[in-house]
């Protein structure tokens, strides 16, 4: 096999209240990427959308990741050429660096028959989520590599736990402003309330068993945030009137989409989660900022392999 092109999901992390440690793989929006094996060493990189993004490898998520693959691939003659088109808008809060960068991974792990554990991708494309917000987490990459609901228990060393969740559907809105993940970083508290922090491992508990047991009530008393969206939240407009009607229309919760500005809501039901959407195509619209919408379900399967040559 000498070229294969991929489907690399969205991703939402933390879950509300798993900061870092908790992840959940999109089927929409995707981005679309083509990875040919070269003879020629070194890794091309091109885009065919309008978001200006670096080429130069060691510049790009995409790019980071592939390096580091290549760095512990034996055979060193060889390369890769890559073309993206991204549908997941850099700075979106939807995991737009982790699809980049696991897309990238993946696709080349075929290539190359499958030479590299899933965890071993997971850590090749960490080095392009440290090239766009300068910190080495996984709570976009493993569910965009793995598919479904992940837990991060550890980054050094890795453990990825891979966890199982009821039907779901997820209304998320995008607000059409840019949240960058170093800068949603910058404003956290260093330090936390130990009364917090008991507050929130209760809920991250919560919110995990109530996946195992598909316990919809467990997971929407477990939805709350008490240590990281209380801060984020201000850099997000109509955030509180996008939850507050979201939660009264049915939704189970939701809140920031990683670091934002990207808002989600979950819903156990198809109608809730489109009524949602129309709630927060209000809020926006009333608010004067351009947007855009998605009602959609968890994605499964990660990083899906459209086609092969």
């Amino acid at each position: 096999m000498k070229k294969v092109t991929i489907h690399a999901p969205a991703t939402v992390a933390n879950l509300v209240c798993g900061f870092d440690v908790l992840g959940m793989a999109l089927n929409d929006p995707q981005d679309i990427m083509q990875l040919s094996l070269s003879d020629e060493p070194g890794i091309r990189i091109r885009h065919t959308d309008g978001f200006n993004l670096p080429v130069e490898p060691a510049n790009n998520v995409s790019g980071a990741g592939l390096l580091a693959l290549l760095a512990e691939y034996p055979d060193k003659t060889i390369g890769f050429d890559l073309v993206t088109e991204k549908c997941i808008k850099p700075g979106s809060g939807l995991g737009s660096s982790a699809a980049s960068s696991a897309g990238a991974v993946v696709a080349a792990n075929i290539l190359l028959n499958n030479h590299f554990s899933k965890a071993d991708l997971v850590k090749f494309a960490m080095n392009g989520e440290k090239l766009a917000s300068g910190v080495k987490h996984a709570d976009n990459i493993a569910p965009c590599i793995y598919g479904g609901v992940t837990l991060i228990r550890s980054i050094f060393p890795l453990d990825i736990v891979q966890l199982s969740a009821p039907p779901m559907f997820v209304t998320v809105v995008h607000p059409q402003i840019e949240v960058k993940t170093s800068d949603a970083r910058q404003i956290l508290r260093k330090e936390v309330l130990l009364k917090d922090a008991i507050r929130q491992w209760g809920n991250i508990a919560g919110l995990v068993a109530g996946f195992m047991k598909n316990d919809y009530d467990l997971i929407s008393r477990s939805l709350e945030d008490v240590i990281i969206e209380p801060v984020r939240s201000i850099l997000i407009p109509g955030f509180d009137e996008v939850k507050k009607n979201s939660r009264e229309a049915g939704a189970l919760g939701g809140g920031i989409s990683g670091s934002g500005p990207s808002i989600f809501m979950l819903s156990r039901e198809e109608k809730t989660a489109k009524s949602i959407e129309s709630l927060m195509q209000d809020v926006f619209t009333r608010l004067g900022i351009d947007f855009k919408t998605y009602t959609t379900t968890l994605n499964n399967e990660g990083v899906k392999i459209t086609e092969q040559e």
